[in-house]
């Protein structure tokens, strides 16, 4: 199951500073807490996954790294990924925790008094890639359809000449309180306000030509960087490019899944290639040199006298870049020994003479390298 965004898990905007990440970590935290719901799985999970998110964006690096390529760009970097306890979880953040259990749960009924932002949804393309733009990086256009601010009204929602009012229901605050008991005592909470979704203002007089939403479809032409390096089903995360958000809101992100084209001659294995190349029998026998081709070029081999089928030779860094740019892979190259489907009466008698000198006869007895011995040469 993928994991969620984790923007999403704390329920904050892509632009939450600091202290709101906090105090929507330590909200989550209260509610899932393992002593507030013993014996309850789910919550642990929640408690959890709410400890990996604060994790990450609390940290500006790892932050800036999930915004660009989302979880692909994690690594072992950032999460959890399950394996930590809760005594690991405590340990890392006490000073998140220690306010609210270090006297029990005096933080209850602590909610956010602010209006909720509007923000934008975002939007998923998908782009294909050959192994060339793989390997050096590229910088693709793609037109675009999504939402952005109705002209009419400039994204208000509201017509020309009105303007929103403050909510009657929350009065501007875009949340609504309310006080229940329960077994630790009396509690408050502070929920979205349902007449103007946390907005705290309503819109009386709508505009005509958006329907009071304040947006309306449209088409950019979007400029799309693309470093070296990347792999089939990566994602990528370009912050503000998705719809647009109204009445002046965050827009989301266009997500960017990452679709490799398949080469004609050469096979990915992370960041190294690997490249078939065949040879005649006679220069299997013979021994020659060989322009082997790659992403840059071409580049020349020795194959010795004597190569059996199977050989693999290894041209170091004539792979593909690491998508952190701190080094580039090999290409394998694994020799083919090229065996005609017919031959000319000649070549059948020259062929039928060599089947009886004693240099083409199978030896047996001599200690060739198996193919898993190849394949080992090839993973050291």
């Amino acid at each position: 199951m993928s994991k969620r965004d984790y923007y999403e898990v704390l329920g904050v905007s892509k632009g939450a500073s600091a202290d709101e990440l906090k105090k929507a970590y330590r909200k989550l935290a209260i509610q899932y807490h393992p002593d507030k719901n013993p014996g309850d799985s789910a919550a642990e999970e929640k408690f959890k996954e709410a400890a990996e998110a604060y994790e990450v964006l609390s940290n500006d690096e790892k932050r800036r790294r999930y915004d660009q390529y989302g979880h692909s760009g994690m690594g072992n970097q950032g999460g959890f990924g399950g394996g930590m306890s809760m005594d690991d979880i405590f340990s890392n953040f006490g000073d998140v925790f220690g306010d609210f259990f270090g006297g029990g749960f005096s933080g209850f009924g602590r909610g956010r008094s602010s209006n909720r932002t509007p923000q934008g949804s975002n939007l998923r393309i998908r782009v294909k890639l050959t192994l060339e733009e793989i390997a050096h990086g590229v910088e693709k256009k793609v037109k675009v359809s999504r939402q952005v601010h109705c002209d009419a009204c400039s994204g208000s929602g509201a017509k020309s000449g009105s303007s929103p009012t403050t909510c009657s229901t929350c009065h501007g605050s875009g949340r609504v309180v309310r006080v229940t008991n329960t077994f630790l005592g009396q509690m408050q909470t502070s929920a979205t306000c349902p007449h103007c979704n946390g907005e705290g203002k309503v819109i009386t007089d709508r505009c005509t030509s958006c329907n009071g939403s304040g947006l309306k479809k449209g088409e950019d032409v979007i400029s799309i960087k693309i470093p070296p390096g990347v792999e089939e089903g990566m994602q990528l995360s370009l912050s503000g490019k998705g719809n647009a958000a109204p009445r002046g809101g965050i827009p989301g992100d266009l997500i960017v899944l990452i679709e490799e084209l398949e080469h004609d001659i050469f096979k990915r294995d992370g960041i190294n290639l690997l490249y078939e190349h065949n040879i005649s029998y006679s220069d299997a026998v013979l021994g020659t040199q060989s322009d082997i081709p790659t992403l840059d070029g071409k580049a020349r081999i020795k194959i010795p006298a004597g190569t059996s089928p199977g050989k693999m030779f290894r041209l170091k860094g004539k792979g593909l870049s690491e998508l952190n740019g701190y080094g580039k892979g090999d290409m394998i190259v694994s020799i083919n020994v090229w065996v005609p489907d017919s031959v000319s009466k000649d070549e059948k008698n020259l062929l039928e003479q060599m089947q009886s000198m004693e240099s083409f006869q199978p030896n047996n007895t001599k200690k060739n390298k198996s193919f898993f011995d190849r394949m080992k040469e090839y993973f050291d």
